[in-house]
């Protein structure tokens, strides 16, 4: 079994939900992904967080490169 992880690094957390709700229909994600807030080192405002997404691929059949364009596209309006 395998204990691989990805992490969509999102700008918000509305993008961050919506990436969560939408991997399971684009990728087939069957596990809830996980939300964690990050801000970034340095920054005491809370307007500078960013929102990561985190999922499991235990069966390691997820690919990064889609992933990550996946997460390039979320919150845009096609």
């Amino acid at each position: 079994m395998s204990d691989v992880r990805h992490v969509l690094v999102l700008p918000d957390r509305d993008a961050a939900e919506e990436a969560a709700a939408a991997l399971g229909e684009r990728f087939g994600v069957a596990e809830e992904p996980r939300l964690v807030r990050d801000a970034l080192a340095g920054e005491d405002d809370a307007e500078d967080a960013q929102w990561l997404v985190v999922l499991r691929d235990v069966e390691g059949r997820l690919d990064p490169e889609e992933l990550d364009s996946f997460a390039g596209g979320v919150g845009r309006v096609a």
